[in-house]
Parts: C-alpha cells; sequence; structure tokens
C-alpha cells in the first residue's frame, strides 16, 4: 500500500477541477446553509433518519435468547447493550432531553419485520420516528449485512416511509439526518480491493510502477466519484423530501474521519490518508448541496476529531480497544458471529450472554466494537449534539 499516501490529495483535487470545470471561481463546498430557524423550537417528537450511529433497535429479533427472534434479546443496538434503558444511544439521550419518546418505524431481521410495533399501544403510535437501520446507505438498498439477513433500507426510503405515515412534517419534529457511513466504508472496501490486485500485479512485474500509480489514481477517483454521487442524493432528499414537505427544524450531520475507529486505527498507516479523504469528500459535497438552505450542518468531523485526540476531556479513559469481546460473542452466538459486532454484545453483569471484555468500563470506554460507540461514547454525541441545538437557539 506504498501509494496510497501520495494519491490521497492528488485524487481531491482532481475530482475538484473536474467538477468545476478547470476554472471555474465556484468552489464546491464553500457555501453555507442559510435561513434555518434561530428561535426556540417547541418539540413534540424527534425523526431521525441514518445508520447503524441512529438504529435504537431495529435488528433485535437476531439477538433473540430463544433462537426464534421472540423476545427477550440480548443485543439489539450497535453499541454495549443491557435491559433497553440503561443503554440508549444519542437519539434517546436527545429525545429524553427534549422529553419526548421515540422508538424504532421498524423492527425485524431476515425477510421479516414489523412496522411501528410500539403501534400495538395505540398511545404510542405516533412514536415510531427512528428510522436509521444498521446497514443503510443513502439510495442503494444493497447496504452493509443484507445478504445477511439486514433490512438496510437506505435513506430515501425512510424519509418516503415517513411521509407515507405522516403526510408532511411538522414544526414541532427536531429533524436529524446522520448517513452517508456505509457508503464510504463500502467504496473504500472496493477501492482496498482493487489495489490489492494493482500491487499484486505490480508485485509480479506484470505491470509498472508508473502504471501502478495510474491504476491507483484511477480507483480512488472513482471512488470518490461515488462517495460525491451519495452526498448530493443526501442533499437533494434534504431538499426536496423534507425541507419541501413541511420540515423546519433541521440538522444534518457531517460524517466524522472513520479513521479516528479501532477500525480505521487497524489499517496500514499509508490506507487511512484515502479512508480520511472520503468522508472528506462526502462532507464537501453535502455542503454543496445544502448551500443557501435552511438547514443547520453538525460537524461532527471537528467535533468527533476533538473527542478522539482528547479523550480525558470528555471522560474517556480508552478510545482504542472495543469493549465488546468477539471470542466470548462467537461463543454466546455458537460460532454465528465471529467479529465482534455491538449488535450481538450485551453487557449485564454476571449475565451469561454478557460479551464485554475483561476489565471494560461501558461509560469510560469510547468504542463497543470496530467503528460503535458504547454507551459512554453515545453519551460524548449526544452532549456534542445537544450543545449545537443549544447555540443554533433551538434548545
Amino acid at each position: 500500500m506504498k501509494y496510497f499516501k501520495s494519491l490521497a490529495l492528488s485524487a481531491i483535487a482532481a475530482l475538484l477541477l473536474v467538477a468545476c470545470g478547470g476554472g471555474d471561481p465556484d468552489v464546491p463546498g464553500s457555501g453555507s446553509p442559510s435561513g434555518a430557524p434561530t428561535t426556540q423550537g417547541t418539540f413534540s417528537a424527534v425523526v431521525s433518519f441514518g445508520d447503524s450511529l441512529s438504529d435504537i433497535g431495529t435488528y433485535a429479533p437476531a439477538t433473540s435468547l430463544a433462537g426464534d427472534g421472540t423476545a427477550p434479546y440480548f443485543g439489539g443496538k450497535f453499541t454495549t447493550n443491557s435491559d433497553g434503558a440503561t443503554d440508549p444511544i444519542w437519539v434517546q439521550n436527545l429525545a429524553t432531553t427534549l422529553g419526548v419518546i421515540v422508538t424504532p418505524a421498524e423492527v425485524g431481521f431476515g425477510g421479516n419485520s414489523v412496522k411501528c410495533p410500539a403501534a400495538a399501544n395505540p398511545a404510542l403510535a405516533g412514536t415510531c420516528t427512528a428510522y436509521g437501520q444498521g446497514g443503510a446507505r443513502v439510495t442503494d438498498p444493497n447496504g452493509i449485512g443484507k445478504s445477511g439477513g439486514a433490512l438496510t433500507v437506505p435513506m430515501v426510503t425512510q424519509i418516503a416511509n415517513h411521509l407515507a405515515r405522516f403526510t408532511s412534517f411538522k414544526d414541532t419534529d427536531l429533524i436529524l439526518v446522520y448517513g452517508g457511513n456505509n457508503d464510504v466504508l463500502i467504496q473504500f472496501g472496493a477501492f482496498a480491493a482493487t489495489a490489492a490486485q494493482i500491487q499484486a500485479d505490480a508485485a509480479a512485474g506484470t505491470i509498472t510502477a508508473d502504471q501502478a500509480n495510474t491504476l491507483l489514481f484511477n480507483a480512488q477517483t472513482a471512488a470518490q466519484a461515488e462517495i460525491k454521487k451519495a452526498a448530493l442524493e443526501l442533499a437533494g432528499y434534504v431538499r426536496t423530501q423534507i425541507l419541501a414537505k413541511g420540515g423546519k427544524y433541521v440538522a444534518v450531520m457531517t460524517l466524522s474521519d472513520i479513521v479516528d475507529t479501532p477500525f480505521g486505527q487497524s489499517l496500514p498507516a499509508s490506507a487511512r490518508p484515502v479512508l480520511t479523504d472520503l468522508s472528506r469528500v462526502f462532507n464537501l459535497w453535502l455542503r454543496d448541496g445544502l448551500t443557501g438552505q435552511p438547514v443547520q450542518l453538525i460537524d461532527t468531523f471537528v467535533l468527533f476529531k476533538d473527542a478522539y485526540t482528547n479523550p480525558a476531556k470528555y471522560g474517556i479513559t480508552n478510545n482504542t480497544v472495543p469493549t465488546c469481546d468477539p471470542a466470548k460473542i462467537s461463543a454466546i452466538t455458537g460460532g454465528a458471529v465471529t467479529d465482534g459486532s455491538s449488535l450481538f454484545c450485551n453487557s449485564t453483569p454476571g449475565a451469561p450472554y454478557n460479551g464485554l471484555r475483561t476489565g471494560a468500563d461501558v461509560t469510560t470506554w469510547q468504542f463497543a466494537d470496530g467503528v460503535h460507540p458504547t454507551t459512554g461514547g453515545h453519551k460524548t454525541i449526544s452532549d456534542a449534539f445537544t450543545a449545537q441545538l443549544v447555540s443554533f437557539g433551538w434548545l
């Protein structure tokens, strides 16, 4: 992977020049949203769209103790699960701050699902507004884990599902849009596979070093083009399907640097800039697509970079080792889950299905698995987002 670092910034520069027509004075991403409310909102609902970072329990049936999809469940969220009440993720923390209830819009796995299961209690029929699903992408329904039974309903369909149920958005909705991570991971994976083959060919002497560099440059540029497409699609959905349908208090999150995770740090140093730049490209075009729009951007790239660089400032004592133990989770699931996914990680003390690493602390260790936060990690996120909403004048 010796070529990666030299290609990262040059590929972005080439992509921007192509996008700008070479001499176009408009610089993509240099503008900002404008016109969003500056007054305090009166919120009756939290409406969230996204991926596993916003998933409050879509895949709980996959963690059925009986193994048949029925409750009780030992997992269900991409964090350090316990009984569901003491392990909230940032979406739930924020809803609690506002004094509202939020429940999953859909729950299921393996081809079976139930939309708005909380509606079994009529009093909760309007609370099923957490649409984020693990593995979900912006537009492509074939998200991470789809072939293994995950629903991965893309964000475009999540928004459509909300409109199908509620017709429009209300002034009292706090709307949170946080996605694109899986598009980045998929494009990075595709690039890495292509790069490995190119480097193997170069090592075998079937292509020259110059040819390898050109091919790597083309592969990276292609990945960045796909990320640009996803970002502009998401910005388009915000404009035409959220703002145009009545959305008033709309907060859109940029992507953080996935390199600042145990997964990111496990990559060769020369590969990390490629992953970082994919997040940057997404953020650039997301901002560009929302220029002049009445939304607020929350820059998670900057917020989370500070949290990763200065963990003690946020009460974090460990941000390098995942809290969940892959070996324990493999044993608990009978070998079905070997990657230590936090979806199957339970933190209940003394429970036979507890999957925590010995000595781990769910409140002071940042990561549950390679990319997902612990309960404490999610509190760091919700605290940061709450502070941003206060700065907007919304809270």
